[in-house]
């Protein structure tokens, strides 16, 4: 048996941050990993992902400029666009395990399980540690229909070699609505299949409602409160089955997409021989992210059922603080305030704080300013017509929430989330001097 004084278990974004801290603070550490290193984010999510956003931007781009000074057909190639994400991506395990070498980390490659509350078998070693970290990340969910298992996930998705005349994704939140975006602007015909009422349902629910008009306006076919029951295969194709509250229909489509939702990955990891505690969130975990159950055990990242979003740099900050509590003994909590989010669709949607819901929901007085911004100069020079605001603020003039749909909402965003932090009034940022021409000198006229 090996001892160590941490084990990592998963080689994401929170893990490597614990790990790479820990080994540097002297203490022995291994990680390991059922994948190549690097974590869902820089692998097979968000970063290939923003790598086809951005050539869609291009498309996007281009289209709304067509005829007015820009002439001349663009267009999506498919391979060389994979070629150059695959590129990219390739030289992430290596560079992971580059840095793992320089700050001693000793490195596993597979599943890890538990023997007992402090020993985990990777393969035909037995590790002993005095604190384990399961920093899992999550996986798609199982669809449980007929036909659930013939959809291809997020991951197949981004590594498709050639794309489909017909795409269907089968869920409304960030993949569905981000990956139909991308496929649409690269020349398929895309259908999404949503059960709610609304796609993204955890943002406000008038900035989404610019999304769902700019989704129909690129053809997408966006059915809403459609369930799908069953998927069929049909020679070269798929039927897939759905059931709304009128109707039962069928349609057929060159390849269907699992966007349905992830959950935490924890399967086979035996938690129940190591005394852990977890539910459909993930390994409950106290407000240090120590495993409630077992206080050799940590959580962190998509893995942990904290109070944080399902967001990288949320699973970094996590990583962190498990890194200092583990270090220096229980003492860093997590800062979960401003959590700024953004949805790569074309436009572009983010948002940091509460809802306009939310905020009637905290009893709290405050007021609203909203409005779309389509004929202001910064959409009207690029042709954009999707660009909208909301921003929440409390009686004494502190930012509660801020909503924005349109182009660099993404960036925006981030400005917003500095002046909740800073605790900076309306006044402060509406009297700011901003550079002008810049899409952060609209800030000061949406407060």
């Amino acid at each position: 048996m090996k001892k160590y004084n941490v084990i990592v278990i998963g080689s994401g974004m929170a893990g490597m941050t614990i790990a790479n801290k820990c080994a540097k603070k002297g203490l022995k550490t291994a990680i390991t990993d059922s994948r190549p290193y690097g974590g869902t984010c820089a692998l097979r999510g968000c970063d290939p992902k923003k790598i086809l956003v951005g050539a869609a931007e291009i498309i996007d781009r281009a289209n709304k400029m067509s005829g007015l000074g820009i002439s001349g057909g663009v267009f999506i190639n498919w391979q060389d666009l994979m070629t150059y994400k695959n590129d990219f991506v390739s030289k992430m395990p290596k560079s992971v395990e580059k840095g793992y070498e320089k700050a001693g980390v000793a490195m596993y490659h597979g599943a890890a399980s538990f023997e007992s509350e402090n020993t985990v078998r990777i393969g035909n070693d037995l590790l002993e540690g005095d604190k384990i970290v399961i920093a899992t990340g999550a996986r798609p969910v199982v669809l449980d229909i007929p036909g659930g298992d013939l959809p291809i996930d997020s991951t197949d998705f981004l590594n498709l070699e050639k794309l489909p005349k017909h795409i269907t994704f089968i869920g409304g939140g960030y993949i569905a609505m981000e990956f139909a975006h991308i496929a649409a602007r690269a020349g398929s015909k895309v259908t999404i299949f949503h059960q709610g009422k609304r796609p993204l349902e955890n943002f406000d629910e008038d900035i989404v409602k610019h999304l769902v008009d700019a989704t129909r306006a690129l053809e997408i076919d966006l059915h809403l409160e459609t369930e799908v029951v069953g998927i069929k295969e049909d020679d070269d194709q798929f039927k897939v089955i759905t059931k709304s509250p009128n109707s039962t229909e069928t349609y057929k489509t060159n390849l269907v997409v699992n966007a349905a939702g992830r959950v935490p990955e924890l399967d086979d990891m035996n938690l129940e021989k190591a005394n852990i505690a977890s539910n459909k969130k993930g390994i409950k975990v106290n407000e240090y992210l120590q495993s409630e159950s077992n206080p050799a055990v940590y959580a962190a990242g998509d893995a942990a059922d904290s109070n944080g979003l399902n967001l990288t740099p949320v699973a970094v900050m996590e990583g962190h603080a498990v890194a200092a509590n583990i270090i220096r003994g229980n003492s860093k909590k997590p800062d979960y305030s401003e959590m700024p989010s953004a949805v790569f669709t074309l436009p572009t949607l983010a948002a940091v704080g509460m809802t306009e819901e939310q905020a009637k929901g905290s009893g709290k007085e405050h007021q609203v300013k909203s409005a779309s911004a389509s004929n202001w100069y910064n959409a009207k020079r690029i042709n954009k017509s999707t660009y909208a605001y909301k921003v929440i603020s409390d009686k004494d003039g502190h930012i509660l929430g801020t909503h924005i749909i349109g182009p660099h909402a993404e960036e925006m965003i981030n400005l917003f989330a500095m002046a909740i932090r800073a605790k900076l009034k309306v006044a402060d940022i509406r009297n700011m001097v901003y550079s002008y021409p810049s899409m952060g000198s609209d800030i000061g006229s949406m407060v």
